[in-house]
């Protein structure tokens, strides 16, 4: 193949772009050009928060096609946005593909889809390029995707995905996590509408996947045997974040506000919490409230980052507690957005309260960080599973009969986590493991080089 063009497309979550953008990097340092597609939304973010650091005729290249939806529609209604997914971008993708190849000469040999735009795979075979498809997220998210057709079989969900008996927590594999069904991925992203359009959508990349001959995961056999002896065909490459590929262009969609790390740098080793809840997450005003004065109550530094839209209408910095801001300035930081991978890798973490998304799951277990476990949505339940009760280096959160989280909860789990040394040293057992994977001759390590050599071959 020479110099292999490698065409990136990832669903248009900011979940799902930053780890192909790392396993983009990675492959960059094999000497392949990546064209990254990313939806025109999501492509103006990237470029509004980089700059001039988005180089249009780098060897990761940004392109962009529309999504269906309009520039002000939320993207945060998932239902709508994969309805919008379905019906314009396979059309437009066609478009830039047959642009691409017609106009130059380093034609595309390869694409390497998330397995949420499955679709990807099948306009890949249509040019007669060869398909890759990728999984950004848990081997264990994944297995239960592959696994609908048995649930439909032993009626765990009807047709539409609709659990059927939701009070039963089922388990796929053993030493896997146990999973709540009302939890499961296409039922808690919307209402029965979007859960429909979800579950279908999910169903038919299932069929997309099925034909591709390398199926790549960004996790590790030290992390999930289970999930990956369930689903053999899925083969880890990760964690993508250990191995420090990625660039100045990450693609987050808000600026990283650096000042943080030196604040980082003039608190003692261990002594910060560090607050993150993803791309998703909103709070409703008292539950933000809470969390504030939760962290005021630690008597802890912590390090917070509240997205513009944290909170659902009113901005958030309408919300914080009166007077709230005086009296922590002396120990903690609130940023919009933070270089996350060089916050969790600094020595004065103690610990991460987190939404249990993937990418800060490995990011942090990549650290040896100690987690509290705060899930919103979708895989996040399983992440937290994970986190407490397989590996053992976190704990979860209790609410109240309103479903809130009070800052008493919050600071009593804050000291039994940090005050109890077994987390921290099961938090560093697992970095070790996760570390090696990655290294030479280790497990995820080779997996990819076997993958270079076929992508070049």
């Amino acid at each position: 193949m020479g110099n292999p063009h490698i065409l990136a497309i990832p669903y248009p979550a900011q979940g799902h772009v930053i780890p192909l953008m790392e396993l983009s990097h990675n492959m960059v340092s094999h000497g392949f050009k990546i064209t990254f597609v990313n939806t025109d939304f999501n492509h103006k973010r990237v470029k509004d928060a980089f700059g001039n650091k988005v180089d249009g005729e780098g060897s990761i290249r940004l392109v962009s096609i529309p999504d269906g939806m309009e520039p002000d529609e939320d993207r945060k209604q998932l239902g709508k946005l994969t309805d919008g997914i379905s019906k314009v971008m396979p059309l437009e993708l066609k478009k830039l593909v047959k642009k691409i190849n017609g106009s130059e000469d380093n034609k595309i040999s390869c694409v390497i889809a998330d397995v949420n735009m499955g679709w990807a795979l099948d306009i890949a075979a249509e040019f007669e390029i060869p398909g890759v498809a990728f999984w950004p997220a848990s081997a264990m998210l994944l297995a239960l995707l592959f696994s609908t057709d048995k649930l439909l079989d032993d009626q765990v969900i009807d047709k539409h995905g609709t659990p059927i008996n939701g009070e039963n927590m089922i388990q796929l594999y053993p030493n896997t996590p146990a999973m709540h069904p009302n939890n499961f991925l296409w039922v808690c992203l919307g209402d029965f509408t979007a859960q429909k359009t979800i579950f279908e959508f999910a169903m038919r990349n299932n069929k997309a996947v099925k034909n591709v001959e390398w199926l790549i995961c960004n996790t590790t056999f030290d992390l999930e045997p289970g999930a990956l002896s369930l689903i053999p065909e899925i083969l880890p490459i990760g964690p993508l974040s250990a191995t420090n590929q990625l660039g100045p262009l990450t693609g987050s969609f808000w600026p990283e506000d650096a000042t943080c790390l030196k604040w980082l740098d003039q608190q003692p080793p261990g002594s910060v919490i560090y607050v993150a809840f993803g791309s998703f997450t909103v709070f409703d005003p008292i539950q933000f409230q809470e969390l504030a004065l939760g962290l005021e109550l630690s008597n802890r530094p912590f390090l917070w980052v509240v997205r513009p839209d944290t909170t659902d209408g009113t901005p958030s910095d309408e919300l914080y507690p009166i007077g709230f801001k005086a009296r922590v300035a002396g120990r903690g930081k609130m940023v919009g957005w933070a270089p996350q991978r060089a916050v969790l890798a600094h020595p004065s973490i103690a610990c991460f309260i987190s939404h249990c998304g993937w990418n800060s799951t490995v990011e942090g277990l990549s650290n040896g960080i100690p987690f509290l476990c705060w899930p919103y949505f979708a895989d996040q339940f399983i992440n937290e599973t994970y986190i407490c009760d397989i590996w053992k280096i976190g704990l979860s959160f209790n609410r109240d009969e309103r479903g809130i989280i009070t800052r008493e909860e919050i600071k009593g789990k804050v000291e039994q986590l940090v005050d109890d040394e077994r987390f921290k040293a099961k938090a560093l057992q697992l970095k070790g493991s996760v570390m090696n994977s990655v290294s030479e001759n280790g497990s995820s390590n080779r997996i990819f080089n076997n993958f270079i050599e076929w992508m070049k071959s």
